[in-house]
Parts: C-alpha cells; sequence; structure tokens
C-alpha cells in the first residue's frame, strides 16, 4: 500500500513514516526506483504501534531500535522498567516540592543577613581614600548595592552574586590566574590605592563573566566593605544595564605589596 494508505491504516501523518524512514526505524517494505514512491506492506502496521507506544512512553530511538528486535514479553519487561524510572522520579519531585518552600526562605534569609552585614559594612566606610570617591557617589553606589540585593531577594536568588575575602579561599583564588578558562583583561603591581589605577580598567564587555583579584596588604582587607565597593565602583564606571556576571576575591598579600587582576572568562 502506499504511504497515504498506510498513514490512515495507522492514523497518523505521512510526515511521521517519512521521520520513522529517515531514522531507520520503520523502512518502507519498497522504494520505487523511478518515482521514490514509498510502499509498506499491512504487517508492518504491528511495528508501527509497537515504535508509537515506545515513543510515546518516553524510550530513545536507540531503545526503540533495541526492542524491535526483541519480543513482546522484553518489550512488557522494558515498560515496567520505565514505569518504576518514572514512579522514583515522581516520588523525587515530591520530596523536591515539599521542600521548596523552605529552601526558598532559607535562602531569603541568607540574602538579607548577607545585605545587613555588606551594608552596615559600607555604612561604616569612608572610600575617599582609597578610591577617591565623594559622597554623592558612595550614596549612589551604596544605592546601586541595596537594589542589587533587592533584586535577589525578590528572586531568592544569588547565583549573580560571588564575593569571597576568606583566607582560606587564598589558594583557589590564585589558581583562576593559571585558569586556561580565564584571561587577564588588565593587571597592577605595587600601587597604593585603588583610585591610583581603576580609571585605566578597559569597559566590561557585554555577556561576559569577569573577577575582581585583589592581593592586598592585610590592613585593606580589615574592612569588608572593600570588596563590595571595588565592585561597586566598576558597576558606576559601567552604567549601561548588560548581562554579565561579577565575582571578587579579596586576600591578603604576604610580600607587602598590593597586586590587583580582572579576570576575563574564555
Amino acid at each position: 500500500m502506499t504511504i497515504k494508505e498506510f498513514s490512515r491504516l495507522c492514523s497518523c501523518n505521512p510526515q511521521t513514516l517519512r521521520y520513522y524512514d529517515r531514522v531507520d526505524l520503520l523502512k518502507p517494505a519498497k522504494v520505487d526506483a523511478w518515482s521514490g514512491y514509498r510502499f509498506y506492506d499491512e504487517e508492518q502496521a504491528i511495528t508501527f504501534v509497537r515504535i508509537k507506544n515506545l515513543q510515546k512512553a518516553g524510550f530513545t530511538i536507540e531503545e526503540i531500535k533495541e526492542l524491535l528486535e526483541r519480543d513482546d514479553l522484553a518489550i512488557f519487561r522494558a515498560f515496567e522498567a520505565k514505569i518504576t524510572e518514572a514512579e522514583r522520579r515522581l516520588q523525587e519531585i515530591k520530596s523536591i516540592q515539599r521542600s521548596y518552600q523552605t529552601e526558598m526562605t532559607d535562602m531569603k534569609q541568607k540574602l538579607e543577613t548577607m545585605r545587613r552585614v555588606i551594608q552596615g559594612a559600607m555604612e561604616s566606610y569612608d572610600p575617599s581614600e582609597e578610591f577617591g570617591m565623594d559622597k554623592g557617589d558612595y550614596a549612589k553606589l551604596v544605592g546601586n548595592v541595596s537594589g542589587f540585593f533587592e533584586d535577589m531577594l525578590s528572586r531568592g536568588d544569588d547565583s549573580d552574586f560571588e564575593y569571597l575575602d576568606d583566607d582560606e579561599e587564598d589558594t583557589d583564588a590564585l589558581r583562576l590566574l593559571h585558569d586556561p578558562q580565564h584571561e587577564i583583561a588588565y593587571e597592577k603591581h605595587g600601587w597604593r590605592f585603588v583610585k591610583d589605577f581603576f580609571a585605566e580598567l578597559s569597559p566590561l564587555e557585554d555577556g561576559r563573566e569577569y573577577v575582581l583579584l585583589f592581593h592586598i596588604v592585610p590592613e585593606k582587607t580589615e574592612n569588608t566593605a572593600f570588596a563590595t565597593t571595588a565592585l561597586g565602583a566598576l558597576l558606576l564606571a559601567n552604567p549601561k544595564k548588560q548581562k554579565r556576571k561579577l565575582g571578587c576575591h579579596v586576600i591578603r598579600s604576604d610580600d607587602g605589596q598590593n597586586h590587583f587582576w580582572l579576570l576575563r572568562r574564555k
């Protein structure tokens, strides 16, 4: 029978049969060499039923090909295994559903605590000497940081924020300098204040991921507002709202010198 007749028998679209032919699931019994027309035998309707049901049950093309070579008992056992996996996944989803609200609440509490700590540190920080920033610009920066946290709180998501200033992270942070997935976009060594070089940084590129790496003398690491102010100053210098991900690592230097790298993910 023609593909049109066979599709009527199977209650399917001829395009489905062409697709099954293309992926080697159900080949026509014969293809006319001159016209290219496909012809099917009535017995192939049974194979179509197997394919359709296996596909609806979520088996992959390769799994279906393998099952077509086996008997009905093997296919029923495959269905049972699929049902067992679906039930396991259903229980997993139900468990996620039960813990969802608790995790969302915990995340918002974590972000709120983080905001209070960082904003408290910023309110007591004077950026004039280190960053050359006046009160007006700093107030704007603090406002931007507050808005940033408000956005994260509304989403319950801190994936856009990475802030580390713990000495335990020193080794991992410095490894970024040799990470083949990152490149050095800018570096400065032996400086006294951030304001001495910050204006030299190139504009941030849209859609890129950046990491600010400060390796600085201990007295500069005493205030946790240092890293947030550095991030905020960079964003103030790049006011256009673009999709970027920023991180900042602040670690103590052991050579009495200040070092800075702006790393860009390749």
